[in-house]
């Protein structure tokens, strides 16, 4: 992440503003309710509108998947640091049910997870986690789950 863009995001408060402000997630009615000051957590929700709705009135699929797509990426880069590189790998949607309303996401990336993570890559090897991340309405019930999996290496160190 380049420095200008890694002040804007040096706080928990200032990436929830930013990412509320982000074109895509305005586009797409998305809003960044929450993201925990250690960025170990954040929730994501969206509210039925217009443009958002597909031709059957239910969510827009790929709204639903926008809501989700950089999360965890953006968590695991804070709570990592400089040393490392961390993308997004890939991605899938299961539709479970249609999805009217508000919608919500939580994503939660544990100290365990972290560690685990930090021990896959200190040899300098690649690690591919994967997480899956629930989209509810406002009942709790399932209306997708998705399956991230990110690309994450330590960077080498620069010889002396």
């Amino acid at each position: 992440m380049n420095s200008a863009v890694r002040r804007w995001f040096a706080s928990a408060g200032a990436m929830r503003r930013m990412m509320s402000t982000f074109a895509p997630y305005v586009g797409a009615g998305v809003k960044v309710t929450k993201i925990a000051d250690d960025f170990s957590s954040a929730t994501v929700e969206m509210r039925q509108h217009w443009y958002n709705t597909n031709y059957v009135g239910t969510h827009f699929g790929g709204s639903l998947y926008s809501m989700v797509d950089p999360m965890y990426m953006l968590l695991l880069m804070r709570r990592l640091g400089n040393d490392y590189v961390v993308w997004d790998k890939a991605a899938s949607i299961d539709f479970i049910r249609p999805g009217k309303g508000r919608v919500q996401a939580r994503f939660e990336l544990t100290d365990d997870r972290l560690e685990e993570i930090r021990n896959a890559t200190a040899s300098g090897d690649k690690y591919l986690p994967q997480w899956t991340v629930d989209i509810v309405d406002a009942s709790g019930e399932i209306v997708a789950r998705v399956h991230k999996t990110l690309y994450v290496r330590k960077k080498p160190r620069p010889a002396v």
